[in-house]
C-alpha cells in the first residue's frame, strides 16, 4: 500500500468517534497538565498508563500521544504570562515570552506560540509521513563519537542564549555542568557529591532545577517590587495579532527551528529541550539585532516554540521504527504499545501499519484540535495576569511545591527547589542568566557520557573524534562558534577605519 492510500485508510480510522474522542481528551488533558508547573506531559502519561489497559490500542496511543505534544504546547503559556515553565523545553521561552507580557503583547506571544506550534507539528508530521525509514536509518547511524562533538557544539552555542556577559554566561554553564554530574557514575557506579543524602544518589531532576531556576525567583522579585502589578488587558482579535514588521521577524525562525527539531527530535537522547534551546542560541547567532534577545523579541518565542513542537512529532520516529526511546515520556509510550502486545521496531510499519498510519493521522487531527482550542483561549490566559500578586504567586509556590513533590513524592525536592530558588535569583540580581545553567545542566552529562564511551571503545584514541565525518563538521562548526567573537571584533574594525577614510 503507498502513502497517500495509507493515510487515507489512517484518516478513516483515526476520525472515528472513539477515536476522536479520545484524541480531543489528550490534547485538552496535555494543554492543562502542561500550564501546571512542574507537572508535565509525562507524569500526566503515566498516571493516564493504566486507564489505558481497559480502551483499544489505536485510542490509548491516540490520548497518550495528544497529551504529549499537547503538554508542549501548554507549557508555553505559563512561561509567557509568569515566567514559570511548565515544563523544561519551556523554559527558553521565558526569556522573550514574559518580557512580551510584561510590554503588554501577552496575547501577541500566545497567538505567535500557537501558530507556530501549529506550522511545526504539521512539518513534523509530513516528515514523520515521508521520511521515517530515512530519517530512522539516519539516526541509527550516530555514534557515541557523533553524539559527544554534537553535545559540545550544543553545550558552546548555550552560552550564547544567555544575556549579558559572555563570561557570565560561561560561569553559569559550568555551575550547571556540575549539577548535572551529581549522582552515580554511570561508568563506576560510583557516587559523585552526595555528600551522604541517599536522595541525591540519582541526581537532580531536570524539574527540580527549571523550577527553582524560573519559578521561585520570579516569586520573589515580584513580592519585593511594590511598583509591580498586573496590567489589566482587554484581549480583542486585533489585539492578538502581531504587526507586520513581526510577522517578518518570526517567519525565518519559525523555519529554522522547525528544521532543527525535526532532526533532534529524530535522534533517540536528544530530544524537545535541547531542540528549544539550540534553536534560540541560533536565532541570537544569525540575529543582526542580537541585543534585543531577552527584552521581548519575538523570535525568541516563534524559534523555540516551533523546535520543541517539531521534534515532538519527529521523537516518535525512534521509538516506532527502532523501538529506541528517546526520553522517559517516550519510554512511556514504548511501555503502553508493549502493554498491548505491539513490539515496536523495524517491523512496525509493516506488522501494524494500520495502528501506525492511524497515528500519523491522529496527528493532524490533534494539531488542528490544538489550535481552535487555544487561540480563541487566549483571552482567558492573558486575565491570569490581572490576577492580583497576592493571589497569584502563593498558589504558584504552591503548584511549584506539588509538582515537584509528586515526581518522587519527596520532601527533599521541595527543599532543594528552594535552594535553587535562592541561587537563581542571587544570579538574576547580580547579572547572571539562569538559562545557560539549564543547558549546562542538561547536556553536561550527556557529553560526559558520550565521550567516555567513545574512548572506551575506541580505546583512548582521540583521532577518532575528526575521523567520523558528523563528529568532524560539529567540530568545525564549534571552533567557528569560538572564532566567531574576534572575527565580529575584527569585522567592526575594518568598517570602522573604512568609514574613518
Amino acid at each position: 500500500m503507498d502513502i497517500p492510500s495509507s493515510l487515507v485508510a489512517g484518516f478513516v480510522q483515526a476520525a472515528s468517534l472513539t477515536n476522536l474522542f479520545y484524541c480531543f481528551v489528550g490534547v485538552t488533558l496535555g494543554t492543562l497538565i502542561g500550564v501546571l508547573p512542574g507537572i508535565g506531559a509525562m507524569l500526566g502519561i503515566a498516571l493516564l498508563l493504566p486507564v489505558t489497559f481497559h480502551l483499544p490500542p489505536d485510542a490509548a496511543i491516540i490520548m497518550l500521544a495528544g497529551l504529549y505534544y499537547g503538554g508542549e504546547y501548554g507549557g508555553s503559556i505559563t512561561s509567557i504570562l509568569v515566567n514559570l515553565p511548565g515544563s523544561a523545553s519551556s523554559a527558553v521561552t521565558c526569556l522573550d515570552g514574559h518580557q512580551m507580557a510584561k510590554q503588554g503583547r501577552a496575547a501577541v506571544a500566545l497567538y505567535v506560540t500557537a501558530v507556530a506550534s501549529f506550522i511545526a507539528g504539521t512539518t513534523g508530521i509530513i516528515l514523520m509521513t515521508l521520511f521515517s525509514p530515512l530519517i530512522a536509518n539516519f539516526a541509527l547511524s550516530f555514534t557515541s563519537v557523533d553524539y559527544f562533538s554534537v553535545m559540545l557544539l550544543g553545550l558552546l552555542a548555550s552560552a550564547s542564549v544567555g544575556r549579558g556577559s559572555p563570561v557570565k554566561s560561561i560561569g553559569a554553564l559550568i555551575v550547571g555542568v556540575l549539577f548535572g554530574i551529581i549522582g552515580t557514575d554511570v561508568n563506576t557506579g560510583m557516587q559523585r557529591y552526595t555528600f551522604g543524602y541517599p536522595e541525591l544518589i540519582t541526581g537532580l531532576g531536570i524539574t527540580v532545577i527549571a523550577m527553582g531556576l524560573f519559578g521561585v525567583p520570579e516569586v520573589i522579585a515580584g513580592a519585593e517590587s511594590k511598583a509591580n502589578r498586573p496590567v489589566a488587558q482587554r484581549v480583542r482579535i486585533r489585539d492578538m495579532l502581531p504587526t507586520r514588521d513581526e510577522v517578518r521577524r518570526a517567519t525565518m525562525p519559525v523555519v529554522r527551528g522547525t528544521s532543527l527539531g525535526s532532526l533532534l527530535g529524530a535522534l533517540p537522547g536528544t530530544g524537545v529541550t535541547i531542540a528549544a534551546f539550540l534553536a534560540y542560541s541560533i536565532e541570537k547567532k544569525v540575529s543582526h539585532t542580537p541585543e534585543r534577545f531577552g527584552h521581548g523579541a519575538i523570535e525568541g518565542v516563534a524559534a523555540p516554540e516551533s523546535a520543541n513542537n517539531a521534534a515532538a512529532q519527529t521523537a516518535f520516529i525512534p521509538t516506532l521504527t527502532l523501538g529506541i526511546p528517546g526520553s522517559a515520556t517516550m519510554a512511556l509510550i514504548l511501555g503502553a504499545l508493549m502493554i498491548h502486545g505491539i513490539p515496536p521496531g523495524p517491523q512496525f510499519m509493516t506488522a501494524h501499519a494500520d495502528l501506525f498510519w492511524a497515528l500519523v493521522a491522529s496527528f493532524w487531527i490533534g494539531n488542528l484540535f490544538l489550535l481552535v482550542l487555544n487561540i480563541p483561549l487566549v483571552g482567558l490566559w492573558v486575565r491570569l495576569l490581572q490576577v492580583p500578586y497576592k493571589y497569584l504567586f502563593p498558589t504558584i509556590i504552591c503548584l511549584i511545591c506539588v509538582g515537584i513533590y509528586s515526581v518522587n513524592l519527596s520532601t527533599f525536592d521541595i527543599w532543594v527547589v528552594l535552594g535553587i530558588g535562592l541561587l537563581g535569583y542571587s544570579m538574576r540580581m547580580t547579572g547572571f542568566d539562569c538559562a545557560p545553567l539549564l543547558m549546562g545542566f542538561i547536556l553536561g552529562p550527556l557529553m560526559e557520557e558520550n565521550l567516555r564511551r567513545a574512548l572506551m571503545l575506541n580505546r583512548g584514541d582521540f583521532s577518532v573524534f575528526i575521523k567520523s565525518p558528523i563528529s568532524l563538521t560539529c567540530l568545525l562548526l564549534t571552533a567557528l562558534l569560538l572564532l566567531w567573537p574576534l572575527i565580529s571584533g575584527l569585522r567592526q574594525k575594518i568598517r570602522a577605519r573604512a568609514a574613518a577614510q
